[in-house]
């Protein structure tokens, strides 16, 4: 990777799996030997992945291939695989890559166990806990390092995820498209979802819980574009390239005089209620958020006869409005749905994890950085993480958040060796 921070973008206009990810940043330039290596640390004998060659849609691909071990495999609950990751870390994983990992198969275990209605450490990994699952989320997670793109600082944004159509099987017998632990990880990545039209499942939990940890919903950053790499699905379908593309680069060195707020633009989607169970209100939130919104709220409201009620509020890409609408029809009592094009100005933001808590205790906090004029940060943990890392600590959950704001602007003051 060039000198400066590092920036991509994730095209999964097409969906995005866990194999296809790892073909898309192997193209893009990360090493085979870096990727084999961190696999082999898992310690599971037998577990490797090779990269060839292949084409979907007429478009040149990588096209990854895990080859698992001869024995029969088990099902996993998430000490299982974060014991698996703390093995490979002890063989000489990079800290960056474990940490990242076991983000990805923290925030699968929080989606699994809404899905079932259980804790997140009492999930049975099924699919996701997998050879095939291990080798492509630790595989992902070294090319990802080796990038420069966990890096503090790396920018990373991804397009909407192509949710895709029909129904899968699965260990909990066949599914509709997308499945619930896909919703959940979008719900909870304030990723979009689209691609109702294309049969099929496109989007994975293994992949959508990738994309979740590492990016953020938005347009290609400003950036000097170093490589693009693609990453191919078992499959050769007809109605669109079943690839997912990666764009590399190196960010545009900030303005000197602190950089300004990115000029984009909203659509508005808002209906008024005033005869659904407020106990539902949660629910209506999370499906909006579930069907692409990048934000969603209630406002009280007084209607024309007097009755009290609600204003729904969602912001989410145009593309994705017709996903929204039908989210409230679907789970309100609403007959009309109104929108709006705004226009709106956008502060840079990133995502980045840090670790918080005393030596051998530590627990991983993922951040929200926002870059404001002047060299200004805004630095925000995610609540939930926070409150997690709070009850493993003992901690407050306000001193959690703190120490995960001053740990991020420590980490931007160590200087740090180039990578690649």
């Amino acid at each position: 990777m060039a000198e400066g921070t590092a920036a991509a973008h994730l095209d999964c206009t097409a969906g995005v799996a866990g194999d296809m990810l790892l073909g898309a940043l192997l193209d893009a330039g990360a090493r085979l030997g870096a990727v084999r290596d961190a696999v082999a640390a898992l310690g599971i004998d037998g577990l490797d992945v090779t990269v060839a060659r292949a084409r979907r849609g007429g478009f040149a691909c990588n096209r990854v291939t895990v080859h698992r071990p001869a024995a029969a495999d088990h099902h996993r609950r998430l000490d299982d695989v974060l014991g698996d990751v703390g093995r490979a870390t002890r063989a000489g994983l990079p800290e960056a890559a474990a940490d990242f990992a076991a983000r990805v198969f923290r925030l699968l275990a929080e989606a699994e166990g809404k899905a079932h209605g259980t804790a997140p450490e009492d999930v049975h990994f099924h699919e996701v806990g997998a050879f095939d699952a291990l080798a492509d989320v630790v595989g992902c997670a070294a090319a990802l390092a080796d990038l420069g793109l966990l890096a503090p600082g790396a920018a990373v944004t991804c397009s909407p995820l192509a949710a895709g159509s029909g129904e899968v099987d699965c260990a909990h017998g066949r599914m509709p498209v997308p499945v619930p632990a896909v919703l959940h990880l979008a719900a909870a990545g304030g990723l979009a979802l689209t691609g109702g039209r294309l049969a099929g499942e496109r989007t994975t939990p293994t992949g959508a819980a990738l994309v979740a940890a590492l990016a953020a919903p938005g347009p290609l950053p400003e950036m000097a574009v170093r490589s693009v790499g693609t990453g191919g699905g078992r499959r050769d379908t007809p109605d669109r390239p079943n690839i997912t593309r990666v764009v590399v680069g190196t960010a545009a060195p900030a303005d000197p005089r602190g950089g300004g707020p990115a000029e984009g633009e909203v659509t508005v989607v808002e209906s008024t209620v005033d005869d659904l169970d407020p106990r539902l209100w949660p629910s209506v939130l999370a499906a909006l958020r579930a069907a692409g919104a990048w934000d969603c709220w209630t406002t009280e409201t007084v209607g024309r006869h007097g009755r009290p009620g609600r204003v729904v509020t969602a912001l989410c890409a145009d593309d994705v409005r017709p996903a929204v609408a039908d989210a409230l029809f679907l789970h309100t009592t609403t007959l009309g749905v109104r929108w709006s094009a705004h226009r709106r100005l956008m502060l840079p933001r990133h995502s980045a994890v840090v670790a918080v808590g005393p030596p051998g205790a530590e627990q991983q906090v993922t951040v929200k950085v926002a870059d404001g004029p002047g060299g200004a940060l805004t630095v925000q943990p995610e609540l939930a993480e926070a409150e997690t890392a709070a009850a493993a600590l003992g901690w407050p959950v306000r001193a959690v958040c703190e120490a995960a704001a001053v740990r991020y602007r420590g980490d931007l003051a160590v200087p740090r060796p180039a990578t690649g």
